[in-house]
C-alpha cells in the first residue's frame, strides 16, 4: 500500500507515523514544502521573548529518525495539484505520483489583513521556523513593531517584543483582546499587565493600510497613523485547502475540509487531519475550524490509523484551551458567555476568586474560575479562567467534565486535593459551581 500526505505538521507527521504503525509495510511519503517537519510554532514566541534559548528545542525529532522510522520525508516539495479521479498527485520536479490512500494536513494561513501595502519588507507572520530564526536578528535593531490583531501567537508575541524591549503598538478591531474567544472579566489583567509592560493598545480600531517605499515605516488606521519597522500579523487562522477545493473534495461553512469520525473526506481514500479540516463541536453541533497542535496530532492519529486499514474515531471537540499572555495564563473550555451570547445558547454563570496553594505558603497565584452551565439540563457548557498557575490541569478537567455531562451539582460537591504546595482549601472550580448553583 502506498500512503501519500501531504504536509508536514503535527497532523501530517502524526498521520505518517500511525499509518506505519498500522501497516508496517506500507509505503509512507510526506510531501512538505518546508524545511522542517513537527516543529512546535506555538514556541516561536517563547524563544523570540528569551524564555527558550533556541529554536532547535522545538523540534519534535531530527530528520534522521524519521528515515529510521520508514518515513519517506520530501522536504520543500510543492504539490501541485490532485486528482481523485486517477489517485494521483502532481509534485514539483517530480511529475505524477501515484497513491493508495491520500491524507491532506495542509493547514492554515494567516488571514489576509486585505489592505494596502501586505508586500512590504517588514511584515512578520510567525509560523515557519527558518523564517523565525532569520527575524530574531531582525528583532536585535527592531524600535518600533505594530501587531495587528490579538490572535493567539499574536497575544504571546506582544509580551516577547516588550521582553526585547521593543515598543509595541497593539490594534485590534474588538474592543478588549481576544474578544471573540475570551470575556472581559476573564481577560482584564492580561490587558492591565500589558499596560505595566508599556503596550499602547488600541482597541476598536482597523489598519487600514501599511506604508513605506520598500520596508514598512508606518502603519494607517482608523485613528491615524503608527510609526513602525515591524508588523506582527495576528489575523485568525483560515484553513489552507487550495488543493482540496481544486481536486473538488467538499468544504463546510469554515471553509475546512468536512470529514467523517474517521477522518475520510467526500472523495474515496482521501482523508484529512489539522487546521485544514472542520470538526463539529461537542455542545452545540457548529463546525469548528483552526484549533490546537494537540488536536492535529489526535486528529492526525486517527486519520493515519484508518488511512493504513486499522479502525479509530474522532469524537467532536470540547476544546479545552491555554496560554500565557502577558504575565498571565490563560485558558477555558468551548466558549465563554460572549460567544454563547452569539450562537443564542440560554445558560446561567458562576464565578469565583480564589488562590492555587494554601495562603500561607510561598508563591500562592491568584485564580479565577468561571463556569456556564445549561439551566434546564445544570450540565456544563463552557468555562474560562485566568490566573498565575494551574489553568492547564483545570482546563483539561474542566474539559472531560462538559464531555461526560457532568451536571454542576456535581462540580459543586467534588472532591480535591489540599496540600499547601500545590492546593488550596477550597477549590474554586467547586466555589463557582455552587455560586452557579445558587442563582439557578
Amino acid at each position: 500500500m502506498k500512503i501519500v500526505v501531504i504536509g508536514g505538521g503535527a497532523a501530517g507527521l502524526g498521520a505518517a507515523g500511525a499509518a506505519k504503525g498500522a501497516n508496517p509495510s506500507a509505503e509512507v511519503t510526506v510531501y512538505t514544502e518546508f524545511a522542517d517537519v513537527a516543529y512546535s510554532p506555538c514556541g516561536i514566541p517563547f524563544v523570540h521573548g528569551k524564555e527558550i534559548d533556541s529554536f532547535e528545542r522545538l523540534f519534535l525529532a531530527t530528520k534522521e529518525q524519521y528515515v529510521k522510522s520508514g518515513i519517506d520525508v520530501r522536504y520543500e516539495t510543492t504539490v501541485d495539484s490532485v486528482d481523485v479521479a486517477t489517485k494521483t498527485i502532481q509534485v514539483e520536479g517530480e511529475g505524477s505520483v501515484g497513491y493508495d490512500r491520500l491524507i491532506l494536513t495542509t493547514g492554515w494561513l494567516y488571514q489576509d489583513p486585505a489592505v494596502p501595502g501586505t508586500e512590504l519588507d517588514g511584515l512578520y507572520r510567525v509560523k515557519d521556523i527558518r523564517q523565525a530564526m532569520e527575524w530574531d536578528s531582525v528583532l536585535d535593531t527592531t524600535k518600533k513593531a505594530v501587531i495587528v490583531e490579538s490572535g493567539f501567537i499574536a497575544m504571546e508575541m506582544t509580551t516577547a517584543l516588550r521582553h526585547r524591549d521593543i515598543d509595541v503598538t497593539l490594534v485590534d478591531p474588538g474592543p478588549w483582546p481576544m474578544s471573540d474567544v475570551a470575556d472581559p472579566e476573564i481577560v482584564e489583567p492580561v490587558r492591565q499587565s500589558w499596560a505595566e509592560l508599556g503596550v499602547n493598545m488600541q482597541w476598536g480600531n482597523k489598519v487600514t493600510a501599511f506604508r513605506g517605499e520598500k520596508s514598512l515605516t508606518h502603519v494607517e488606521t482608523d485613528s491615524g497613523d503608527v510609526t513602525a519597522d515591524l508588523a506582527i500579523i495576528g489575523t485568525h487562522k483560515v484553513p489552507n485547502n487550495r488543493l482540496a477545493e481544486a481536486a473538488g473534495i467538499k468544504l463546510g461553512t469554515t471553509g475546512g475540509i468536512i470529514v467523517d469520525s474517521h477522518m475520510r473526506t467526500s472523495a474515496a481514500d482521501v482523508f484529512a487531519a489539522g487546521d485544514c479540516t472542520e470538526i463539529p463541536h461537542g455542545v452545540t453541533n457548529v463546525p469548528l475550524q483552526g484549533l490546537s497542535g494537540s488536536h492535529a496530532y489526535a486528529q492526525g492519529k486517527t486519520a493515519g490509523v484508518n488511512a493504513g486499514s486499522g479502525e479509530r474515531q474522532y469524537n467532536p471537540v470540547y476544546v479545552p484551551w491555554g496560554m500565557l499572555a502577558g504575565e498571565w495564563m490563560l485558558g477555558g473550555v468551548s466558549f465563554g458567555e460572549t460567544t454563547a451570547t452569539a450562537l443564542g445558547l440560554d445558560f446561567v454563570t458562576g464565578l469565583a476568586n480564589g488562590i492555587t496553594r494554601a495562603r500561607y505558603y510561598p508563591g500562592t497565584k491568584t485564580i479565577t474560575v468561571k463556569l456556564l452551565a445549561d439551566p434546564s439540563s445544570r450540565q456544563l457548557i463552557g468555562a474560562q479562567m485566568v490566573g498565575g498557575e494551574g489553568i492547564k490541569e483545570r482546563a483539561d478537567f474542566l474539559g472531560m467534565m462538559t464531555r461526560t455531562g457532568i451536571t454542576v451539582d456535581e462540580i459543586a460537591t467534588m472532591e480535591n486535593v489540599y496540600s499547601p504546595a500545590i492546593g488550596a482549601l477550597n477549590e474554586p472550580i467547586a466555589v463557582a459551581a455552587q455560586n452557579l448553583l445558587a442563582k439557578l
